[in-house]
C-alpha cells in the first residue's frame, strides 16, 4: 500500500520534492479509507517519502505504469461496484457489495472486504431487474439458488450482465469453432 501512495504521489508532483509536506493534507487522496488506521499521519509521511525518494529517477509517465502493473494484479481492477441490501443469504450481512467484471460476478462483505461468494458466467442460470430490484439464479433454473437484491440500479446490474455474458458466450463459441476447424 506504501508503493501505491508513493506511486500516487509522484504522479501529482513528479520530482518535486518541496511538496513532500502537503503528504499529510492528502493522505485522504493516496490510501484507501479502511488503510488509514494502519499507522500515523507521521508515519505514513515517513513510509511515503522512503519509497518517493527510492523511485527517485522514476518520470510522472513511468509512475502511472507502475500503477496500473500494480493495480491490474488485483482481483477486483475492471469491476464495476453495486452495493445493494441482499434479502435472501441469512450468512450474509444485510448490505453487501456486488463486483461485476469479466471474469463474473463477485458479492463482498462492505467493511471487511472478504469474498463473500464468486459466481463465474457459466453458474448464473439467470437474472431479473426492476426499478427496486435485481434477482438471480445461481446454479440451474431446477435446483439453483436464488440470491435477491434490492437496489435502484437493477437495470444497470442487469445491463452489465447481460453484455458480459454475451462476450462470454460469443468467445466460448469462437473457442468451439476454433478446436472444431484443427479437430482439437
Amino acid at each position: 500500500m506504501i508503493n501505491i501512495a508513493a506511486l500516487l504521489f509522484r504522479i501529482r508532483v513528479g520530482n518535486d520534492k518541496s511538496q513532500l509536506v502537503m503528504i499529510p493534507k492528502i493522505l485522504k487522496e493516496l490510501v484507501p479509507a479502511d488503510q488509514l488506521k494502519a499507522m500515523s499521519e507521521n508515519e505514513w509521511k515517513k513510509s511515503i517519502v522512503a519509497h518517493f525518494n527510492k523511485q527517485a529517477s522514476m518520470t510522472i509517465e513511468e509512475a502511472k505504469v507502475a500503477f496500473l502493473k500494480v493495480v491490474c494484479r488485483w482481483p477486483t481492477f475492471g469491476c464495476a461496484f453495486f452495493e445493494v441490501k441482499q434479502t435472501s443469504e441469512p450468512n450474509f450481512p444485510d448490505i453487501v457489495r456486488i463486483a461485476i467484471s469479466k471474469q463474473g460476478l463477485t458479492i463482498i462483505h462492505p467493511k471487511t472486504k472478504d469474498v463473500l461468494a464468486n459466481h463465474p458466467f457459466n453458474r448464473i442460470a439467470n437474472w431479473c431487474s426492476g426499478s427496486t430490484y435485481f434477482h438471480m439464479t445461481i446454479g440451474s433454473l431446477v435446483k439453483g439458488s436464488k440470491f435477491l437484491c434490492e437496489t435502484s440500479l437493477g437495470y444497470k446490474m442487469d445491463d452489465l450482465l447481460t453484455s458480459y455474458v454475451n462476450m462470454y458466450l460469443r468467445e466460448r463459441r469462437a473457442g468451439q469453432t476454433r478446436n472444431q476447424r484443427f479437430n482439437i
